[in-house]
C-alpha cells in the first residue's frame, strides 16, 4: 500500500486540490500517511496562485455547510437532539438518543471512515492539508507578509477542525507535522488538555498573523480574519470551562474555577474585537439568514454561497420548503413538542407561568416569544413564498399538496421572493444560495453572558441576554423579559441554555449544546410532534371548495378559536415504538470506530465502551 501510495503521489500534479479518492484498503499505522507531501513540487509553495487554490480547497472541507448538505457517514449521531424529528427516519440519531438501540463501538464515525479528502470524508485528511501548509510555506519564496497572511488562515482551519474532533470525542490523535514515510504519526490519543493547548496555539497564531487582515465584501467573505480567529478561540476556551470537559462532582477530575476566568477574559476580548468592527445584532431575527455580505451585521464566520455560481449552492430552502412551493421538507425542519415549548411567552415567562400572557395548547401560536412566529409556520398562517406575500400556509392532514402529517413548519431559513421553479439545486446551479452562518454575534453575547454567570457577574450576563430578547421583540411584563426569574448561577445557566435553543433555532447547535452542558443524558420523556387534524372527515371538502377563484379555508380567522375549532384539532403524536430519551452518561466523549482503532497507531477506545481505558480528561 505504501509503494502504491507513493507512486500515485507522484503520479499528480495537481495534488494540492486532492479531489480524487484513493482506495479504501489501509494497513496498519498508515491512517496518517496521506498523500499530500512528497509529491507536491516545492516550487507550489513559491505560487500565490498555487497556495489560494490549495487554501480554498482546506476552507471548502472545514468550513460547515448548509445542514444535511454534507451526509457523512452516520451522520444522524451528530444531529440528534430533543429539538428536531430527525431520529424518526435516522436510525443513528434514534440511537444517539436512546429511542430505538444504543450507539454501539463502530456507530460514531465523525473522524472519518474514507481514504479520501472529499469533504465529510476524513478530518485527518483535512488536517493533513493544513500540516503541509503550515510546514512548508515558510521554505518557500513567498514574501513574508504574503505567507503570514496565508498561514495565519490554515492555522484557524486547523484548530476548528481539531476542536470539532475534541467536541466528539475528548481527546484525539494529534499529529501537527507533514507526514513522511518515515515519520507517520504514532502518539496515539492525546489528552484533552493537550489537545486543546494545541488548538490556542494554533489560534493565537492565527490572530498574530492576521492582524490587519481585513479582505473586502466582494473578494473576501468568509476568509478568516483575526476577529473570526478571536471569536473561536472565545468559544474554545468556553468549552474547556464548561461541565463536559470540566465536571462540577467527578472526584476523579476536580472542578477548576480558573478555568471559566481564562474563558471570561477571551470572551470579553472577542466581544470588545466585535463592538470595535461594528459588529450588532440585526434590528429583524427573520433577516438574519436572508441577508448576505456586510448588510449583515450580525454575521461573524460564514461559508459562502451562491445560485449561480456553478457547484457552489445548497438545498437548504429545498429541504425547508412544503411541497405546493417546489421544497420537500425534511424531518430535520419538523420540531418536536419539546422544541415548541421551549419557547416562553411573549413577556419571556415559560409557558403556562405568564398572567398576563396565556398558553393555549389548541392556539400554541398566540402570545409567544416573537422568535415562535419568525421560525414557524403552522395551520393557517401567513408564510409568504415564491413573491406572494399574503400566501397562508396549511398543515391539516390531507390538506392540498400538503399532506405530509406535519403541523409546523421551520421557516427561518426559507427566502420569500424565490419563485418555485428555482428552489431545487440542480446540475450545480440554483436555490437560494443564501450563505451559512456558523457564528453570529448573538453567539458571542451568549457565550459572553455564560461566562459572566459563572464568574459571578450576574447582572452583566443578564444585561446581554435582555439585548437578545429585546431585539426579538420580547416585552418586559413584571418579570424583566423572564430574566427576574433566575435568582442565581445555577439558574441563570439553565435560562441561558434554554435562551440559545430558540436564538438559534435548527442552525445544528443544539446537540453540541446539550453535550457541552452535560444535559443531554438529562433528557427524558418521549420524542413527539403535533399533527392537525380536520374536526370532520367531510371539512376537507368544506375547507377546499372554491368561492370566487380562492378556496373557502383563505376566509377563515384562525386565530378565533371557536373557528378553529370548528374545523381543526391539534393533536401530539408519538410513536410508541420508541422508548423515552435514554442517553448514557459517558456518551459525552464518544469512541473512534473500529477501522480507526484497527488501522491507526496505538488508538486506544473511550473509557466506558466496550475495551475502553482512554480517559480524555486525565
Amino acid at each position: 500500500m505504501i509503494k502504491q501510495l507513493k507512486n500515485y503521489i507522484k503520479k499528480s500534479v495537481l495534488i494540492l486540490t486532492l479531489s480524487a479518492a484513493l482506495p479504501a484498503c489501509i494497513n496498519k499505522d498508515e491512517f496518517f500517511l496521506l498523500p499530500d507531501t512528497e509529491g507536491i513540487d516545492a516550487a507550489i509553495w513559491d505560487n500565490e496562485g498555487s497556495v489560494q487554490l490549495h487554501l480554498n480547497r482546506v476552507y471548502d472541507v472545514v468550513m460547515a455547510p448548509f445542514p444535511l448538505q454534507v451526509l457523512p457517514d452516520r451522520y444522524g449521531v451528530h444531529y440528534a437532539s430533543d429539538e428536531n424529528y430527525l431520529p424518526d427516519n435516522d436510525a443513528n440519531a434514534k440511537a444517539a438518543l436512546g429511542l430505538q438501540g444504543i450507539l454501539g463501538d463502530n456507530d460514531v464515525r465523525f473522524a472519518g471512515n474514507k481514504y479520501g479528502g472529499n469533504p465529510g470524508e476524513n478530518k485527518y485528511w483535512d488536517i493533513a492539508r493544513c500540516n503541509d501548509a503550515i510546514g512548508n510555506i515558510p521554505k518557500g519564496t513567498l514574501a513574508p507578509a504574503i505567507q503570514k497572511v496565508l498561514l495565519g488562515q490554515y492555522h484557524a482551519l486547523r484548530a476548528i477542525t481539531y476542536f470539532e474532533l475534541v467536541k466528539v470525542y475528548g481527546g484525539v490523535p494529534l499529529p501537527l507535522e507533514p507526514q513522511l514515510e518515515s515519520s507517520v504519526y504514532m502518539g496515539g490519543r492525546k489528552s484533552a488538555r493537550e489537545c486543546f493547548e494545541a488548538i490556542l496555539s494554533d489560534l493565537n497564531n492565527a490572530m498574530t498573523m492576521l492582524e490587519g487582515f481585513n479582505p473586502d465584501d466582494g473578494s473576501g467573505r468568509g476568509k478568516i480574519t483575526k476577529l473570526i480567529a478571536a471569536c473561536i478561540k472565545a468559544k474554545v476556551l468556553l468549552y474547556m470551562a464548561s461541565p463536559q470537559f470540566n465536571p462540577k462532582n467527578d472526584p476523579k477530575h476536580p472542578y477548576v474555577q480558573e478555568k471559566w476566568n481564562d474563558a471570561l477574559q477571551a470572551n470579553k476580548e472577542a466581544y470588545d474585537l466585535c463592538i470595535a468592527a461594528g459588529k450588532k445584532l440585526m434590528p429583524n431575527y427573520s433577516d438574519i439568514f436572508r441577508t448576505e455580505g456586510t448588510a449583515n451585521t450580525e454575521a461573524i464566520l460564514v461559508r459562502t454561497y451562491s445560485s449561480t455560481l456553478n457547484a457552489r449552492g445548497h438545498d437548504g430552502e429545498y429541504r425547508s420548503r412544503p411541497t405546493s412551493e417546489g421544497g420537500s421538507n425534511n424531518l430535520f425542519y419538523v420540531p418536536t413538542t419539546k422544541m415548541l415549548d421551549a419557547y416562553p411567552m411573549k413577556d419571556g415567562k415559560p409557558i403556562g407561568t405568564s398572567a398576563e400572557y396565556t398558553y393555549d395548547a389548541t392556539m400554541f401560536w398566540q402570545n409567544r416569544d416573537p422568535r415562535f412566529e419568525a421560525t414557524f409556520a403552522y395551520n393557517g398562517s401567513v408564510y409568504p413564498l415564491s413573491g406572494n406575500a399574503t400566501r397562508k400556509q396549511w398543515t391539516y392532514n390531507t390538506a392540498i399538496n400538503e399532506s405530509n402529517g406535519n403541523a409546523v413548519y421551520v421557516r427561518r431559513f426559507t427566502t420569500p421572493g424565490l419563485a418555485t421553479g428555482a428552489v431545487k439545486y440542480s446540475n450545480g446551479i440554483g436555490g437560494s444560495g443564501m450563505d451559512w452562518i456558523e457564528m453570529r454575534f448573538a453567539e458571542v453575547m451568549l457565550n459572553y453572558a455564560d461566562c459572566l454567570n459563572e464568574t459571578g457577574n450576574i447582572s452583566l450576563a443578564k444585561d446581554l441576554v435582555r439585548q437578545i430578547k429585546v431585539r426579538a421583540g420580547v416585552v418586559p411584563g413584571d418579570a424583566d423579559y423572564g430574566l427576574a426569574l433566575a435568582g442565581g448561577t445555577a439558574a441563570l445557566s439553565t435560562l441561558i441554555l434554554n435562551e440559545r435553543q430558540i436564538e438559534f433555532a435548527f442552525e445544528n447547535k443544539r446537540n453540541a449544546d446539550l453535550r457541552r452542558s452535560r444535559t443531554m443524558h438529562l433528557l427524558s420523556g418521549n420524542m413527539s410532534k403535533l399533527e392537525i387534524q380536520l374536526s370532520a372527515k367531510e371539512d376537507k371538502d368544506i375547507l377546499e371548495v372554491m368561492r370566487n377563484g380562492v378556496m373557502f379555508r383563505e376566509s377563515l380567522n384562525i386565530n378565533d378559536k371557536a373557528v378553529y375549532n370548528r374545523y381543526f384539532r391539534t393533536v401530539t403524536v408519538t410513536n410508541t415504538t420508541y422508548l423515552p430519551y435514554n442517553v448514557p452518561e459517558f456518551h459525552y466523549f464518544y469512541t473512534f470506530h473500529n477501522d480507526f482503532v484497527n488501522f491507526g497507531a496505538n488508538i486506544v477506545p473511550t473509557v466506558g465502551w466496550s475495551g475502553g481505558s482512554f480517559d480524555p480528561l486525565d
